[in-house]
């Protein structure tokens, strides 16, 4: 029983450090319009779902990166949901009326220089890209 209970806590250990370790691999970057420095999980998974356009007292506009490592991430960590089931998603937005494809770019220079020259954009790039140009979101 002691052993069972020492296998259930080291899993439970690996699962958060993996979690810990995909959050790792992406920032969030916004446009310096956008008027706050934090942002809650629930507040970006509804910029990001469609849910709710406005952080601090502005409208966003969502960037999304094509593919790679920090968009898996981003997926997995803040939204939840696969590529494929995102993409549906937007789908079922624009089919319905209720809202847009956001613009999706393919690298992390793209969506920092898309985000530098878009008032109320709001995006995510890889940890490591070079972001100097907008503003790093903390992510409560």
């Amino acid at each position: 029983m002691r052993r069972l209970n020492h296998l259930f806590a080291a899993a439970a250990l690996s699962a958060l450090l993996g979690v810990a370790a995909n959050a790792g691999e992406f920032k969030v970057i916004a446009n310096s319009s956008v008027d706050t420095a934090a942002v809650s999980l629930d507040d970006l998974k509804s910029v990001f779902l469609e849910t709710k356009m406005e952080l601090g007292s502005g409208h966003v506009v969502p960037v999304l990166e094509k593919s790679g490592p920090a968009h898996e991430a981003f997926l997995k960590d803040c939204l939840g949901k696969s590529d494929s089931a995102l993409s549906t998603y937007y789908r079922s937005l624009v089919f319905t009326g209720k809202g847009s494809m956001p613009k999706a770019l393919g690298s992390d220079a793209d969506v920092v220089e898309y985000v530098a020259k878009t008032k109320g954009a709001i995006g995510y790039v890889a940890a490591s890209a070079a972001a100097a140009s907008v503003k790093t979101l903390e992510v409560k």
